[in-house]
Formats: C-alpha cells, sequence, structure tokens
C-alpha cells in the first residue's frame, strides 16, 4: 500500500490547493464523513499534527490532516516521529487517513521529500506567461462568456497570476453578467477597477501614486488595513504579489539600461519582456522614476526578510511586521528601519 502521505509544493496555489481538495474529495468518496484540521507548522509540532489522525473521531470514518509551512520541517526527532507514522500507517493498510504536507516554497528539506511516495508529490509551478491568456479564455469558456483578448490581457494586467487569484476576481463577472457574454476591456474596467477588492497589486499601485513619502505611506498603510480585514487575509499572496511587482521594476531598469544607451526601451521590447498594455508600461515608468534598480532588488531582500520573520515568529506579529516592511518600501526605499523609528508609526 502506497503511504497516504502527500507533499505539494510550489508558488501556484489555485491548483496546489485543487490538488489537496482531489484528496479530501477521494476520501469523501471512499469512507463518507470526513474530519479535516489544517495546522501551521511554525505554530504547532508534526507531534501535535499526527496525534490528530492517530486519535481520529467517533463521528468521522476518516481524518486528513492537511501541514502548511512544511519547509520548516526540519529536526531529525521530527522525521522520526513522521517515518513511525507512516509505516503503521502502511502496515495497517486501512487507508482512512491522510497527511497532506503544502509549501509556498518550491523545495523542502531532502528527509521529507524522500519519505513521500513519488505518485503523492508534485511542484506546482507559475505558468509561463504564454499559457496565462489561453488558461483565463478557457476558464470564462467553461463558464458560459467569451473573453477577448484585449480583456484577458488587461485581467493579467490587474491580477496576480496564479490561478486562485484569478478565479477569485473573475468569479464577479460569472455572477453579474448574462450567461454567452463576451467580456470586453470595458467590463473588465468596470467590474474589477472600480469594484475589486484590495489586493497586493491594488498595493503596489497606492505605492506608485504621486505625492509626499507620508501620505503615501498613511495610503498604503490604509489599503494594507483593507487585505487584511477581507475574506482572504493571508500575508503571502501580499509578498509574493509585491515580489512580482518589484522583480518587473527590476526588469524595466535592465532593459532601459540596455537600450538606447539607457534612453528606454521600444514598445515592441517592452511587451516581449510581459509590459503589455499602455496601462502597465505607464505604472512601471512610474514606478522605476520612485525607486532605483538596486533599491528595487533592496526591497526584494525586504519582502523575503519579512516572509521569513513572518513564517517562524506566528500570527500575533503579522501586522506589525507587515506595516514594518511597507515603511521600508515606501518611506526608506529598501534601507532597514530602526527600532526607534518604527515606534513612531503607531
Amino acid at each position: 500500500m502506497t503511504a497516504p502521505v502527500y507533499l505539494y509544493t510550489g508558488p501556484e496555489y489555485g491548483m496546489r490547493d485543487e490538488a489537496v481538495d482531489e484528496v479530501t474529495k477521494a476520501l469523501k468518496k471512499k469512507f463518507g464523513e470526513i474530519e479535516e484540521h489544517v495546522y501551521y507548522l511554525n505554530e504547532t509540532s508534526i507531534g501535535q499534527a499526527i496525534s490528530q489522525l492517530d486519535n481520529g473521531n467517533l463521528f468521522a470514518s476518516a481524518t486528513c490532516v492537511i501541514c502548511k509551512n512544511a519547509e520548516l520541517l526540519k529536526k531529525k526527532d521530527e522525521f522520526a516521529i513522521l517515518e513511525d507514522w507512516i509505516k503503521s500507517a502502511e502496515a495497517s493498510g486501512e487507508g482512512s487517513s491522510a497527511l497532506i504536507f503544502v509549501s509556498d516554497e518550491v523545495s523542502v528539506d531532502p528527509k521529507l521529500d524522500k519519505l513521500v511516495p513519488a505518485p503523492n508529490k508534485k511542484k506546482f509551478w507559475e505558468m509561463f506567461d504564454n499559457q496565462k491568456i489561453p488558461w483565463l479564455t478557457d476558464y470564462f469558456r467553461k463558464n458560459g462568456y467569451t473573453l477577448t483578448s484585449d480583456a484577458a490581457q488587461l485581467i493579467l494586467d490587474m491580477v496576480d497570476n496564479n490561478t486562485l487569484a484569478l478565479k477569485n476576481e473573475c468569479s464577479r463577472f460569472f455572477m453579474c453578467l448574462e450567461k454567452g457574454k463576451t467580456v470586453t476591456p470595458d467590463d473588465v474596467d468596470s467590474f474589477l477597477t472600480h469594484n475589486r477588492e484590495e489586493n497586493a497589486f491594488t498595493l503596489f499601485k497606492q505605492m506608485v501614486e504621486t505625492g509626499a513619502a507620508a501620505n503615501k505611506l498613511e495610503e498604503a498603510l490604509a489599503v494594507l488595513q483593507g487585505i487584511r480585514l477581507s475574506k482572504d487575509s493571508s500575508y503571502v499572496p501580499i509578498i509574493a504579489g509585491l515580489a512580482s511587482c518589484f522583480r518587473k521594476v527590476v526588469l524595466w531598469h535592465k532593459l532601459t539600461e540596455e537600450s538606447y544607451g539607457g534612453y528606454g526601451a521600444d514598445e515592441a521590447t517592452l511587451k516581449a519582456n510581459g509590459f503589455r498594455s499602455s496601462l502597465m508600461i505607464n505604472q512601471y515608468k512610474k514606478a522605476a522614476k520612485i525607486w532605483t534598480k538596486g533599491q528595487a532588488v533592496a526591497i526584494l531582500a525586504v519582502l523575503s526578510s519579512t516572509d521569513m520573520q513572518l513564517r517562524s515568529s506566528g500570527t500575533a506579529m503579522e501586522d506589525i511586521l507587515l506595516q514594518k516592511m511597507i515603511y521600508e518600501i515606501v518611506v526608506k526605499k529598501g534601507a532597514s528601519m530602526a527600532a526607534a523609528e518604527y515606534s513612531t508609526l503607531d
């Protein structure tokens, strides 16, 4: 019997979550009622998670435990506990439990990778640029709509390009428009620009707005608060989305340096490198005037550092660390801030 342990990694949250759902659906189909538990390994030990599998539930025939932040599993005694449970589950042959490890990272500790059977693990990479419009067009078609190529590109300019974010944002079209309609850029502007929830990309857009740093900071923190109060308040897509934006700032500077002796890249070059709409080109032209290439690289380091701190600190410090991150991007332009500086923010 294949060990009932799974490992799904990578930044493509939508497809990764669908794989998790497939495991739980298979358990439900086989056993009827199942009990599901989600644990974060920066807050809960693997021993506690596995004890939930061992104890089971009087009212459910099967149990599924999902462990997020799987990249944090590193200690020898943790792997010993996990290995013992896998051997026990294989020996029993019941198949009434499943342990699913999830990580935003592409790789985890080799010991964990080795313990998971090859058929039960998969890396979910971000879609390539040439896959995004076909995926989006097909998604609209399956829901009964036609999508023009210009409308598809505008959606991609405005929404984090992972399938989870795209499905969440595009669901409003399906709720408000009659089936069979062709969705145009005007529809996108109406439903996404004027009625959309805040996310990492609206946060970046606010940072790019003209005005004094203090005003931009205040507005950016207000957008951050809006995201944190929304139904998807996780810090993960915030940092991933901002990292995507600042990688584009670095790319913009690189293209500018390489083209016309530093006077700018032509439209064809920009489009070939992912800057496909006038909206996007204008936004990154502004961003490049605010942050130099070196500052954008430093901001990527700030984002990475904040991500690591958040993974290890638990939920109590999330808002504080995210506000500090925004200050270091908007005011410090990638430089670290002293504790004394941050105290004046509160």
